[in-house]
């Protein structure tokens, strides 16, 4: 029977994997020592690090597949992230994994995460460590909280709505993809990973999740929690308009576009209608008649009932046919 790395060397795909890295000098070399015999191509980006770890990577890790690139600025996960892709793009490979350099992600899980790509079952991969409750184990309950959160403010803004997990670093797409994206829009910093699926869904890719197990140790993140929340929130509902807009009005028009347009006019219509009313009577002391109050409140439900299945319309809705094999 066939090993995991076996099978995908029989397939003959290139496969590249990119580590971004900043301030992991002293946790990169493990990682990048435990990456398997499956991956074709390492390319390590130093995201303009202090510690100078892309010079120290050369120096220590001396393996033909390595490539080391400098960022001359820094430019945040995702602009390093993205230099890879492109340069392991312009090399050949097929399909390219994003890994962190900082030991969180187990290298040994690239087989089973690029596995689904191969069977052209999906477009783009990425881990999920909410799939098991063990796979929670060593994870601060703080980031239990704010991932679930995430996750479904990134169900809506996306259109994944399966998907958990939005800010896994630990993902894999296959290289025909990027042409299609609009690289240049995507979020270069901690944004990165969330945006990145609001923009697949753009092009109608196939997302999958991946169960996966996140190693916590001592290690410290670069991303702070309180900053980035008030930020991480605009930035989804921005892009949950944007999605409607270009999915339903531009892309398409279709039955959820027509419930929206009458659910929205009905909910404004009855909120605006009992809001008047209310004021009206009130101010002079007198119960409103029981036709204004039902008028008010038949438009307000019809309204919510209207929304409600747009967005079961919009849940069905999530690209189902990958892509790649197409471009």
């Amino acid at each position: 029977m066939l090993t995991r790395a076996a099978s995908i060397a029989k397939r003959k795909a290139v496969i590249a994997v990119i580590l971004p890295c900043y301030r992991v000098k002293d946790r990169v070399l493990p990682v990048l020592k435990a990456i398997g015999p499956e991956v074709n191509r390492i390319y390590v980006v130093d995201d303009c690090c202090p510690e100078g770890t892309g010079a120290w990577v050369k120096e220590q890790f001396k393996d033909p597949r390595l490539t080391v690139l400098f960022n001359p600025e820094n430019l945040g996960v995702g602009g390093a992230t993205l230099r890879g892709f492109q340069q392991a793009k312009e090399d050949g490979a097929e399909i390219v994994v994003k890994l962190d350099g900082d030991g969180q992600m187990d290298p040994k899980a690239i087989p089973r995460l690029i596995r689904p790509i191969l069977d052209r079952r999906c477009d783009y991969a990425k881990g999920n460590r909410f799939f098991s409750p063990r796979h929670l184990k060593g994870m601060p309950r703080v980031r239990i909280f704010g991932n679930a959160v995430l996750s479904f403010l990134s169900k809506i803004s996306s259109g994944y709505w399966r998907a958990m997990d939005p800010t896994n670093g630990f993902l894999a797409l296959h290289t025909r993809i990027l042409d299609v994206l609009p690289l240049s829009k995507i979020e270069k910093r901690f944004f990165f990973e969330s945006d990145l699926l609001f923009r697949l869904n753009t092009v109608r890719a196939v997302v999958l999740d991946v169960p996966i197990a996140a190693i916590y140790g001592d290690e410290k993140s670069n991303l702070r929690v309180r900053r980035e929340a008030f930020s991480f929130s605009l930035k989804h509902g921005l892009r949950v308009f944007k999605r409607i807009g270009y999915s339903y009005f531009i892309r398409d028009f279709n039955l959820a576009s027509v419930e929206l347009i009458v659910g929205l006019a009905f909910l404004f219509a009855g909120v605006t209608h009992g809001a008047w009313n209310w004021h009206y009577y009130s101010t002079r002391g007198e119960l409103a008649p029981t036709g204004t109050v039902m008028l008010g409140a038949l438009c307000v439900i019809l309204g919510g009932q209207l929304l409600l299945s747009a967005i079961s319309f919009d849940i069905l809705n999530e690209p189902s046919e990958p892509i790649h094999p197409l471009l």
